[in-house]
């Protein structure tokens, strides 16, 4: 099974969407799994079928487990879902969460586990917040994408001040050791950053890595259908 780590440049800029778009094009050609270890500004639900007792979800961990092509309880696509819509290890602190490497070790050994047994080859992470994002005082997610050496794709939120956050993501990553596999241009504003295309090939000739997608605005579920069926098999220039 092959694992990939998802970041962005910021908060907000689109990895979601970047993430269910390539679960969908990968699960044309092999079993996908999503996951996404730490989510804040969940949402109490409840299955009133089920009878159940309210838990929390989040918008962007059910958009990942309803694009991937393998069926695992919500649980263990999120497994720390935080109420408050603040930075993750602020809410972890209000809310009595251990939020450390060694939590997301055990957590992902599980969803793992449960991964192989139901035949997923390729399993997508998305990180939270942007690359550097604590886990708590002493820890970020990228010190843990670090020990994983998990191959990491970069979605960048075409917005103003892009270009400065893609490269110190970038870099902080190739200086970490890990590889940079690939990279995405998200347009995530109903109005396109002036000179869109200019920062595109900027980013084009300063990343040593392909561009995987230009992913436009989407004004509806159709205009990304449409998309999706136009750029069929662009997930292959990852090389997997």
């Amino acid at each position: 099974m092959k694992f990939a780590f998802v970041t962005g440049t910021d908060t907000e800029i689109g990895k979601t969407k970047a993430l269910t778009l390539m679960l969908k094009d990968f699960s044309t050609r092999q079993k996908t799994a999503a996951w996404k270890p730490i989510a804040a500004g969940c949402e109490r639900v409840s299955d009133e079928l089920a009878n159940t007792r309210p838990t929390l979800k989040n918008e962007d961990a059910l958009a990942l487990q309803a694009a991937m092509s393998i069926d695992l309880p919500y649980e263990q696509v999120n497994p720390f879902a935080l109420e408050a819509a603040i930075a993750p290890h602020i809410a972890a602190a209000y809310e009595n969460c251990v939020l450390n490497s060694g939590a997301l070790n055990r957590a992902f050994a599980t969803w793992q586990s449960a991964c192989k047994q139901a035949g997923a080859a390729m399993g997508l992470i998305e990180g939270a917040g942007g690359w550097l994002l604590p886990l708590n005082a002493q820890e970020t997610m990228a010190d843990w994408v670090e020990a994983q050496q998990f191959p990491v794709i970069l979605v960048v939120g075409m917005r103003l001040g892009c270009l400065n956050h893609a490269m110190l993501s970038y870099h902080n990553i190739r200086e970490r050791g890990l590889t940079c596999v690939g990279w995405i241009a998200n347009q995530c504003q109903s109005t396109p950053m002036a000179e869109a295309e200019a920062n595109v090939q900027y980013l084009q000739q300063a990343i040593n890595a392909p561009c995987v997608a230009q992913i436009p605005y989407f004004l509806s579920n159709e205009a990304e259908q449409a998309w999706l069926a136009a750029n069929l098999g662009f997930t292959e220039r990852l090389g997997w």
